[in-house]
């Protein structure tokens, strides 16, 4: 009974994504006002500055949707002088990976859940799941996906909208934005208020950055690093496999 409603849960999410992919990333850019794409550099410089290697074998982004952070992992290891051999996506939402291979048709796309990513064991440097781990209804289990995926000493990047407990003045101005124009934003520009109503509520049962961090570690993974954007309305994690 429990499996079929976490199943079920899962299922009506993706449903959900294939619904907005086709304009997924215009809302995102207007509802972020285009500073998501600074979040998203800062993970990938960041990242590439904690593996300290020139060559890489492969990068994998899980609940990768329309391909935007592969894109921005194939960009900035040119910035930071590293050459990377294979960029993966996976996502269980075929309409956003149908936008993803349009957009960057020479990189990997791959129709799959993070609890069930098809790559070998420890064949990964990297894998990055930005805005998705909080749509992982079976969390623990996909934490433990990305570690067998992870090469010793990979690193797993989260890009994440995190539950703030005690939130600030900022923090409490962030939330009536993502409570109260966001859904609105979202809901004109795709017509599906719902799935836009569903990201803060998401956000109010979801993790704290503390408890992400001791998921992190129970999973296998050593912190390296952890910084809020803007208010607290992002927070990027990185962390070793150990």
């Amino acid at each position: 009974m429990v499996k079929r409603v976490v199943v079920e849960k899962q299922e009506k999410i993706v449903s959900m994504f294939d619904d907005i992919a086709p304009t997924y990333d215009t809302a995102n850019r207007v509802m972020s006002m285009g500073v998501d794409k600074s979040w998203r550099k800062k993970a990938c410089d960041k990242a590439y500055e904690f593996y300290g290697k020139d060559e890489i074998e492969r990068i994998v982004d899980v609940a990768c949707g329309t391909g935007d952070m592969m894109g921005y992992w194939q960009r900035r290891a040119g910035s930071a002088g590293v050459k990377v051999s294979h960029i993966v996506g996976v996502d269980p939402s075929e309409g956003m990976v149908s936008v993803g291979r349009e957009k960057f048709p020479d990189l990997e796309f791959n129709i799959a859940k993070a609890t069930e990513i098809p790559l070998e064991d420890t064949s990964a440097d990297i894998l990055s799941i930005t805005y998705g781990i909080r749509n992982v209804v079976e969390r623990e289990a996909g934490l433990a996906e990305f570690n067998r995926v992870l090469k010793p000493g990979g690193l797993v990047v989260i890009l994440e909208f995190m539950k703030n407990e005690n939130p600030s003045l900022l923090g409490k101005v962030r939330d009536y934005y993502m409570h109260k124009i966001l859904p609105k934003v979202g809901g004109f520009i795709s017509k599906n208020l719902e799935a836009y109503e569903y990201l803060p509520n998401s956000i109010e049962g979801f993790l704290t950055v503390k408890n992400m961090q001791e998921e992190l570690d129970a999973a296998g993974f050593d912190m390296l690093f952890t910084k809020s954007f803007s208010m607290d309305i992002s927070t990027l994690l990185i962390a070793r496999k150990r």
